[in-house]
């Protein structure tokens, strides 16, 4: 089959059969093993509320699951199966002696479900939406109590993944907020989202896209949703091809749920729903190159480079010289530079500072050689072991071309001055691995006429929902951790707002700073700033993306701001701040993000806090990495 032969594996994909919530486990295990689905989702019990009165509550039989009504009961298939939590359970309480009696038979068969959900084994467990008016006992459903039950069940269950099933709604967010919230943002708890007909009138594309930033575990299509091709089959409207595909790209499980054993369509069966997804994930459009390297770093937690602190090692290098884009980009600015000041007779004087094992050494005589401009090269690097690769190379392939030097940039004495100097120094956010520091000591050997590549960069922000990047920071149980950037591939995440400039850096730059190794001698390099973004839905948010855009000369850009993103280039991973606590926010409300680089005379550092305004929202964040106490890079 193609499925088998293509390099993408295959969705995992279970089947539910509403029809069947109340037939022992076999028989939906048995239409879900012949049809090829990877497991299923049924009731944990058969049980109703009228079954549960019947029994006195000081009686014996209320102390367990009544054993003629547990439909998953084989331990050997057990693992096979995610359980549901009867949705019949009404978890309200009030003074009404008789609702209270609703809750307490309510909670106790909630406890009895998943006790032995945990007993037998299942692989999961599936909480149902806590629906605000479900029966005529009560008016509303205390979502506290609910999530109170949810959260010892969590607790409850050692190996079973919990998971609440919520509708792809308008209105569900708001619900499933309030029970993580109450549960504490706790890791284990995931969602089961789930796509039907009833609650897609009224939605777009863009819908889902709140809930990436989630933490989904499961998606569930209902029947009702796909439409009929002109063969009978199964088939989804573009919109929800979107949000599928869209989902597809998180890697989670996939359910059919289906009302009959039959489906919903004339042909097909069952199984046509699972091929059809299948196909959906078969045809998803290919990966360009940065996507196939970030392939396995997508919301992995990276620690920033201390690039003066640390000796880069071979490897390190090696990653960095796979992005072609990059070298492009600079032999472009390098060609643009020596067509605009090069001479055709005397050599032009390029020195590349911060060489590493040589690609921009490569990438700059290449671009010498378009321009028919000749030049004199210098090779600056501080790292003794890079410095061997490059004399290397120099013997085999620049010869006197390129001279050699092995020394920081910053304290170098440089024979003459530069016409060009070329630098690969910058970071996620522009200037976090200490590009103007770097440079600052370079410039002292750049003609006043002089050009720098690059000639400046800017470090842009924006707020960001991620409850998955907020659990990965918060499981280390460290208050350092909540203090510092990570560079992380983003996929799990929604941007609250498109990003804003906090503040550049320009090189040349002003001469004015103090001499070197007085206690003030980096304050030209402090920046502060801040900008305002408006929210466009109730969300939470949960940190900050940092990103940054490059000017090496011109026209010639590098970026990674989303908007302005280089095509196909990896180098870089945006940077995520974390917020300490997760901050609500309501639409229409508006957010302050404010930014400080600091510096004294040992180390630079980054300060940052949050600041809401608006109907609904509560206090600032406060500040983050006071006097650098969490987070530094040393100078």
């Amino acid at each position: 089959m193609a499925d088998q032969t293509h390099q993408s594996p295959r969705v995992p994909i279970g089947l539910e059969i509403l029809s069947l919530n109340d037939s022992d486990s076999e028989i939906l295990y048995a239409i879900s093993t012949r049809t090829g689905f990877n497991f299923c989702v049924q009731q944990i019990s058969k049980a109703h509320f009228s079954t549960l009165t019947d029994v006195p509550l000081g009686d014996s039989g209320v102390n367990s699951l009544r054993h003629d009504l547990v439909n998953i009961s084989d331990s050997e298939i057990a693992p096979y199966f995610y359980g549901g939590i009867s949705s019949w359970l009404e978890l309200a309480g009030t003074d009404n002696d008789s609702v209270e009696v609703v809750r307490q038979r309510s909670e106790l068969q909630f406890r009895h479900e998943v006790n032995w959900a945990s007993h037998i084994g299942l692989s999961g467990v599936v909480f149902p939406f806590p629906e605000s008016t479900r029966s005529n006992r009560t008016e509303t459903l205390s979502v506290a109590n609910y999530a109170r039950w949810i959260g010892w069940a969590v607790q409850a269950l050692t190996h079973a993944q919990p998971v609440v099933r919520v509708p792809l709604s308008a209105s569900s967010w708001s619900t499933w907020n309030a029970i993580r919230c109450l549960c504490e943002h706790n890791s284990k708890l995931g969602i089961a989202l789930e796509l039907s007909a009833e609650h897609s009138i009224g939605l777009d594309a863009e819908a889902v896209l709140p809930w990436i930033a989630e933490p989904l575990r499961v998606v569930i299509l209902s029947t009702n949703l796909f439409l009929t091709n002109q063969k009978g089959f199964p088939v989804l409207s573009k919109l929800h091809q979107s949000i599928v595909r869209k989902l597809l790209r998180l890697h989670v499980k996939f359910v059919i749920s289906s009302a009959s054993a039959e489906g919903t369509h004339p042909q097909g069966g069952l199984s046509a729903y699972m091929e059809y997804v299948q196909h959906l994930h078969r045809t998803q459009p290919p990966l360009d190159d940065a996507d196939r390297f970030a392939s396995g770093y997508q919301d992995y937690l990276q620690a920033p480079l201390q690039p003066l602190m640390d000796n880069l090692e071979s490897a390190t290098y090696e990653v960095f010289e796979q992005d072609p884009i990059k070298y492009q980009q600079y032999e472009k600015a390098v060609y643009a530079a020596l067509m605009d000041r090069g001479d055709p007779v005397r050599p032009t004087v390029i020195m590349v500072v911060g060489a590493g094992r040589g690609p921009l050494v490569d990438r700059s005589l290449k671009a010498a050689a378009q321009a028919n401009k000749p030049v004199r090269l210098y090779a600056v690097e501080k790292n003794p072991n890079a410095i061997i690769t490059l004399k290397l190379r120099k013997e085999r392939i620049w010869g006197d071309s390129v001279t050699v030097v092995h020394s920081d940039m910053r304290y170098w004495s440089a024979p003459e001055k530069a016409d060009i100097l070329v630098s690969e120094l910058l970071g996620s956010f522009g200037d976090n691995e200490l590009s103007p520091e770097c440079l600052d000591g370079a410039m002292k050997f750049l003609k006043e006429t002089g050009i720098s590549i690059p000639s400046s960069y800017t470090s842009y922000v924006a707020p960001l929902a991620s409850q998955k990047l907020y659990n990965e920071v918060t499981s280390q149980r460290d208050p350092t951790h909540v203090e510092t950037p990570y560079v992380v591939k983003f996929q799990s995440v929604e941007e609250l707002a498109p990003p804003a400039a906090v503040w550049t850096f320009r090189h040349p730059g002003s001469n004015e700073q103090a001499p070197p190794g007085t206690v003030q001698f980096n304050i030209h390099n402090t920046r502060y700033g801040a900008a305002k973004f408006t929210i466009s839905h109730d969300t939470v948010m949960h940190g900050i993306a940092g990103y940054f855009e490059a000017v090496l000369y011109k026209d010639v850009m590098l970026s990674i701001h989303p908007a302005t993103h280089s095509p196909g280039m990896f180098s870089w991973f945006p940077l995520f701040f974390p917020l300490k606590v997760p901050m609500f926010l309501s639409k229409g409300s508006n957010i302050d993000l404010h930014f400080w680089r600091c510096s004294d005379s040992r180390k630079v550092w980054y300060e940052w806090c949050a600041v809401p305004s608006g109907a609904g929202c509560g206090a600032s964040s406060g500040l983050h990495n006071i006097n650098g106490r969490s987070y530094w890079v040393g100078l």
